[in-house]
């Protein structure tokens, strides 16, 4: 019984060991640095008119590497605007702990 117990407890300090100093690289030099994503009404007012533009365009002439390029900056662009909205994301789990705290009180 002892002698599971000391294997056990080896195994758990030995598996966890390699993970705890897995992305220790150099810790000092990387910095965090503070952006903000906010686009203003008249940024996102250019985005929409450009993803017309695009969506409009006659694209049957168009090369595969132009077409390839158009559709990655449709992605960015929906990205840049998705960004830019602040919205909250709540889980169901989340969302009836909430409902129970209110009852409860």
């Amino acid at each position: 019984m002892k002698k599971t117990i000391y294997f056990a407890i080896l195994m758990i300090f030995t598996l966890s060991a390699s993970t705890a100093f897995a992305g220790r690289n150099d810790l000092k030099s990387v910095t965090p640095v503070a952006t903000e994503n906010k686009l203003t009404t008249e940024e996102v007012n250019k985005l929409k008119t450009r993803v017309d533009e695009i969506r409009s365009m006659d694209k049957s002439e168009m090369t595969v590497s132009e077409k390839r390029e158009l559709r990655k900056e449709l992605k960015s662009t929906k990205e840049n605007v998705r960004k830019s909205g602040e919205v909250i994301y709540i889980s169901g789990g989340t969302i009836l702990l909430i409902i129970l705290i209110i009852v409860l009180i």
